[in-house]
């Protein structure tokens, strides 16, 4: 049984329960988020052939510390980088390296900052160079898919609408939603309850109420669905090397809809493609 609870007396870790913020919660998101929005865009410009994924990921680590937030992925569960930098068919949790990116690449580049005890998690597509137009109807695709899911998000509706608005057009346009992964809870813990899949049935699911806060990050592929992780213990790549795209904005359930904390301040949200 799906139990909620008011996060201002909620314990510091995961119990399985769905928190349910109030406005100083909103208020501490929404400068996380911000945060973490910012610095995507200002990759937009630094994403470029040659350039290598370490000097990105370097720039998140003082990005951040010159704001005086800390990126989650750092020694979290033993990873060692400042963000995660997923290359083609890399579907998620790609670790920075020296090896440059090549024209015609796509990155996914997730970055998660914690400012005064709350986490801001995003992730954008960039294309590298001129990339071909099956990337780049994949990146729309991914997009769109992304957009849908956050608009079916209302209380009293189910978190499997989320994942039916996703799948439901993925699949329309030939394309499909990995499984393996999902959005979570967010907000002062890293990783919480509930977990919100990307696939479904819009009456499955727990019911969205107003305070829940949680990431929509759909994962979806050129190719077949399945995925495989290296011997690296967190590389995720397609099983038949297809291309993978993945945009992911942090959101939070309001009284009449949802608030997206992610959105880009200089409308970047989906760089590299028409507005």
């Amino acid at each position: 049984m799906v139990t909620y609870l008011d996060a201002a007396t909620a314990p510091l870790r995961n119990t399985g329960q769905i928190r349910l913020y109030g406005e100083e919660g909103f208020a501490g998101m929404r400068k996380a988020c911000d945060l973490t929005a910012r610095c995507l865009d200002e990759l937009v410009s630094m994403v470029a052939p040659g350039v290598t994924t370490e000097a990105i990921d370097r720039f998140v680590f003082e990005f951040g510390m010159d704001h005086g937030a800390l990126p989650a992925t750092l020694n979290y569960r033993g990873y060692t980088k400042s963000s995660c930098t997923s290359i083609n068919h890399v579907v998620c949790h790609g670790i920075p390296d020296n090896k440059p990116l090549k024209d015609g690449d796509i990155v996914n580049i997730d970055v998660t900052y914690i400012l005064d005890g709350w986490h801001g998690d995003s992730s954008r597509m960039y294309p590298v160079g001129t990339i071909k137009r099956a990337a780049e109807r994949l990146l729309e695709v991914t997009h769109e898919c992304l957009m849908r899911g956050i608009a079916a998000i209302k209380p009293g509706a189910r978190t499997g609408a989320i994942g039916a608005a996703i799948q439901t057009y993925a699949e329309s346009e030939r394309c499909s939603v990995v499984r393996d992964f999902c959005g979570h809870g967010v907000g002062q813990l890293f990783h919480d309850a509930p977990n919100i899949l990307h696939y479904g049935n819009a009456s499955e699911g727990v019911e969205m109420r107003p305070g829940m806060i949680f990431t929509v990050e759909p994962m979806i592929n050129l190719g077949r669905p399945h995925v495989k992780v290296l011997s690296d213990g967190w590389t995720a790549v397609t099983r038949d090397r297809s291309l993978s795209a993945q945009y992911e904005h942090t959101i939070g359930v309001t009284e009449t809809g949802c608030e997206i904390f992610t959105l880009s301040p200089k409308n970047l949200d989906r760089p590299g493609l028409p507005a």
